[in-house]
């Protein structure tokens, strides 16, 4: 039975850890100043500190629940250190009457003098989540300054080197740090002097514009085709061309004197190809002419085969001549088309009635965007306004107003790795009703836990909400709240854990914010105890978590 024993103690904090101060509790091994001397019977007999979860043995002596499981792994028959007394794990109980006068004793606020206050030591952690000279890490990201919660309002608005203020010319929020980075870089308002130096300061998205119509801006003479090679500035382009007006008109005189010679030796080249046409058909005609004198002259004599061959001879030259008139022929018909200019000047009207219709189109096609741009924008106004409808009206359908929570957790593994990872630390239930128009509440949860439960245990916290009905109901919020992890195979081997609001904590006061400041059990439950295979708090990745709120006493409007 002696293998047994650790389990059987764990057992014992489970079954007793039911009482009416399981929403209070403390860091151990902290350096707490205590108003008055802290009395021995209030110490651990083995690690001389104040008790924390304190347990009693058969020899009458008191340990912290963790130093009883230290003295049982250092040794197999553990002895106690004050009458060396062997400790018999089944004589051991957690002793609630001096956890109770031990969380109840004052303590000074660690950040005494600063802070005077006295607390509890149960309600110390509490007190510290709102102590104003308490050191807090900035909240803005890439901050690493610490500050007092009383001066992190303003270190936030003033000081924080890493606060986003609005730019001064596109009023787009930008981290302080970044900003003059971001006005010279990325600011499409930023004002940049022209880079022609025209002194003019203008918008950096309107500077291509600007150097479209800068006068500074050094652009070529409009006679460039006609041979005047000067750049000048825009600015001063009238002038110049006012000034070499002469110098132009000479350029454009010359070059149409040089293409008007170009067109007379065209004209004459194609005067001598006609002349020469001309001159091989009177050549042609002559051969013909002669070719019918042979024929009537010869007749049908002898001298037939003579006669023959001198028609071959002429036949073979005509052929000649005539395949070289047509050469000649479609190369007078390929200089004139050179010279003809009108389907050139039909070519040219055609492009530009292309052109002009291109352009309605493109405004009818900004138009059209412009339209669908606006269609866009309400349908996704609708799409949001749905959404928002849907997730209100799931919302609404598992809505609870009897005081009590059913609330189903599921993809543990992956919740909780993202809490080990830090990157989402707690989850919340969705809101429950004590009536329809009573208390709004909600179960947060931290799977990787949270203060003293940290690392090893799921923490569970109720909270209580600003509703619709909160200047009707009763303030503060004292109702007994039940919390429980749910058993899946049947046996109703639930944990369960039950507290009384404490009316003098602000975490049950009528809420000034969204929701008051948690209160719970920051160890409801061992990671050990939830995820062991004995157990069936867990089934396919899933677990159950019930709040029920005592309605006694409580008055439905």
């Amino acid at each position: 039975m002696a293998c047994d024993e650790p389990a059987a103690l764990t057992g014992i904090f489970t079954r007793q850890n039911s009482s009416s101060t399981n929403s209070l509790d403390f860091e151990p091994d902290a350096d707490y100043k205590f108003v008055e001397s802290l009395e021995e019977r209030y110490k651990c007999a083995y690690c001389h500190l104040v008790l924390h979860n304190p347990h009693q043995t058969g020899c009458g002596h008191r340990f912290c629940q963790q130093c009883i499981l230290t003295l049982r792994e250092l040794n197999a028959v553990p002895t106690c250190p004050v009458d060396k007394e062997t400790i018999k794990m089944h004589e051991v109980f957690k002793d609630n009457c001096c956890k109770r006068e031990v969380l109840n004793l004052y303590v000074f606020c660690k950040n005494f003098p600063d802070c005077n206050t006295k607390v509890i030591l149960g309600r110390y952690q509490e007190h510290l989540q709102q102590c104003l000279f308490e050191s807090m890490q900035c909240t803005n990201d890439g901050c690493r300054d610490r500050i007092l919660r009383k001066d992190l309002k303003e270190h936030l608005s003033q000081h924080c080197k890493f606060r986003e203020e609005r730019c001064q010319y596109c009023n787009t929020y930008v981290v302080l740090i970044n900003i003059q980075n971001h006005e010279k870089n990325d600011c499409p308002d930023y004002p940049v002097p022209c880079l022609q130096n025209c002194s003019q300061i203008i918008l950096k998205k309107e500077i291509e514009k600007h150097h479209a119509v800068c006068p500074e801006a050094e652009v070529d003479c409009p006679y460039k085709q006609y041979g005047c090679h000067v750049k000048v500035k825009r600015g001063k382009l009238a002038e110049h061309e006012n000034s070499a007006l002469r110098e132009h008109m000479l350029q454009i005189l010359e070059k149409n004197s040089r293409l008007e010679e170009r067109i007379s030796d065209l004209y004459k080249s194609l005067e001598c190809k006609e002349i020469k046409i001309q001159q091989l058909a009177d050549a042609i005609n002559k051969c013909e002419k002669e070719f019918r004198q042979y024929t009537q002259l010869f007749g049908n004599n002898s001298n037939l085969v003579i006669s023959s061959q001198a028609l071959a001879n002429h036949l073979d030259k005509s052929a000649r001549l005539e395949s070289q008139v047509k050469q000649l022929i479609q190369m007078a018909n390929q200089q004139q088309s050179k010279l003809d200019l009108r389907p050139l000047f039909d070519t040219i009207e055609t492009v530009k009635q292309k052109i002009a219709l291109m352009e309605t189109y493109d405004q009818r096609l900004v138009v059209l965007e412009d339209q669908s741009s606006k269609h866009d924008l309400q349908i996704n106004i609708h799409k949001a306004q749905l959404n928002k409808n849907e997730e209100r009206f799931k919302l609404l359908e598992g809505t609870c107003y009897n005081g009590k929570l059913i609330w189903k957790i599921t993809d543990y593994k992956k919740k909780k790795r993202e809490a080990v990872e830090g990157r989402v630390l707690s989850i919340a239930s969705q809101p429950f009703y004590t009536s329809r128009c009573g208390y709004r509440l909600c179960a947060r949860a931290y799977l990787n836990g949270d203060g003293s439960g940290k690392g090893t245990h799921i923490s569970l916290y109720f909270v209580v909400m600003r509703g619709e009905f909160d200047s009707l109901l009763l303030w503060p919020f004292k109702q007994k709240v039940t919390l429980m992890l749910l058993d899946q195979s049947g046996k109703k081997n639930h944990i369960v854990e039950v507290f009384r609001a404490d009316p003098n904590s602000s975490s049950f006061k009528r809420p000034d914010g969204e929701m008051n400041i948690a209160s719970g059990c920051p160890r409801f439950v061992p990671h050990t105890v939830l995820e062991s295979a004995k157990n069936t708090y867990i089934r396919d990745d899933t677990l159950f978590l019930k709040v029920v709120v005592d309605l006694t006493d409580l008055e439905e409007l």
